[in-house]
């Protein structure tokens, strides 16, 4: 992962949250609609075996505001009734685990030597990679989207449009960054990412920006959406899931937007844009981009100019997950708990496997051992290909 420095020289109130299925008009699962029922699960010829390496319960609960956050060695989750744990990524084996009084509303972030969590008031809770608590914080709102860690801080984004980052060591606010934001927000699942001295973050109305880690000055803002219509509703229109990085490339998928790449290099310069309407966010790898769109139609696109190479409609309306392009196969979860693997350069099914039944909210995370999957019911697994 390479961010060029020439991004450098280019220099509220709260919301109301809404679901995925509020903005369906509530007719995801309508039996008076079949546009939103769940496509059936398809008879198709397996070609690829999926094997579960290790499974391990982090707690009870979950939802947009977890995800596993995995470095070389490790993998740290986070579940609703406060538990936190840290896992060994090749064997599963429990390294340590610890607990936050009460209950935790989005976790987790981490770097390998902090690990952040976040309360339903907004305090921030950090540990040491002993699992020993270091300090808490308090954010200005609730935050609904798990803390980005790393280059020496803890950065979350709460409710009321405002992006804080502490000190790793010492909870020590370090800087604030506030935008304006619209009165209705999407609550889907989203995070920032932390890389080459930069936070990256989709905010609420279709905007992307980079912040300085140093101070939080915003050096580059790109648009990946513009709302359009006449109702608030119709006018929702965030930016979904993480931001990506590949070497020049920054690329972000928006509700009811765009899905776009931009230069970094040449100052955020978009490189390509298409109309997308994203719910969960996108993954890339060397050569492609891989999203799911709103209605659960699974896309592949030239990563270099954005040529949409494939739709696979198999998994329409199961509210899938942000996907891990994994080998050859793009891996996504959906409501059930099934993963499905597609074909890189098609997009047929190759494989697909349960879980424990939990729907699959968080980003699939692609890994040299294997794919790392969280469930909304606290379960953490490492699913393996072969053949």
């Amino acid at each position: 992962m390479t961010i060029s420095k020439g991004l450098r020289k280019t220099a509220v109130r709260g919301a109301l949250v809404l679901s995925l299925a509020a903005l369906a008009g509530c007719s995801l699962f309508s039996r008076s609609d079949d546009r939103y029922r769940p496509a059936k699960l398809t008879d198709f010829t397996q070609e690829m075996e999926v094997g579960t390496a290790w499974t391990v319960s982090v707690g009870r609960g979950g939802g947009v505001g977890f995800a596993p956050a995995v470095t070389d060695t490790a993998v740290y989750a986070a579940a609703a009734d406060g538990s936190v744990v840290k896992m060994d990524l090749a064997s599963g084996n429990v390294q340590w685990r610890a607990s936050v009084d009460g209950r935790l509303q989005a976790g987790v972030g981490s770097d390998g030597q902090t690990t952040a969590v976040v309360r339903p008031d907004g305090e921030v809770v950090a540990f040491d990679d002993t699992g020993t608590e270091k300090w808490r914080a308090k954010a200005t709102s609730e935050v609904l989207i798990p803390p980005a860690v790393g280059e020496g801080l803890v950065v979350v984004r709460s409710g009321d449009y405002r992006i804080q980052a502490f000190d790793a060591q010492t909870g020590e606010r370090r800087w604030s960054m506030q935008r304006p934001g619209p009165s209705l927000a999407l609550r889907a699942v989203n995070q920032m990412l932390i890389a080459g001295g930069f936070v990256f973050s989709g905010l609420p109305g279709g905007k992307l920006v980079a912040m300085d880690t140093n101070n939080g000055a915003v050096l580059w803002e790109g648009t990946v959406a513009v709302p359009r219509g006449a109702s608030e509703l119709e006018r929702v229109a965030d930016v979904v899931g993480a931001p990506v990085v590949s070497e020049r490339l920054l690329c972000a998928a928006a509700y009811q937007g765009r899905i776009a790449c931009f230069d970094v290099s040449a100052g955020g310069d978009v490189v390509w844009a298409r109309d997308f309407s994203g719910a969960s966010g996108m993954t890339v790898d060397a050569s492609s981009a891989f999203a799911a769109d709103s209605h659960g139609i699974m896309n592949g696109f030239l990563l270099s100019s954005g040529t949409n190479v494939w739709r696979q409609d198999a998994l329409a309306n199961r509210r899938l997950s942000a996907p891990a392009s994994y080998g050859r196969a793009v891996a996504v979860g959906d409501y059930q708990g099934y993963v499905h693997f597609l074909a890189r350069e098609d997009g047929r099914l190759l494989a697909r496997t349960a879980t424990d039944g939990d729907p699959i909210l968080a980003p699939l995370v692609a890994t040299p051992y294997g794919v790392v999957v969280q469930g909304t019911g606290g379960s953490v697994r490492l699913l393996t290909t072969g053949g």
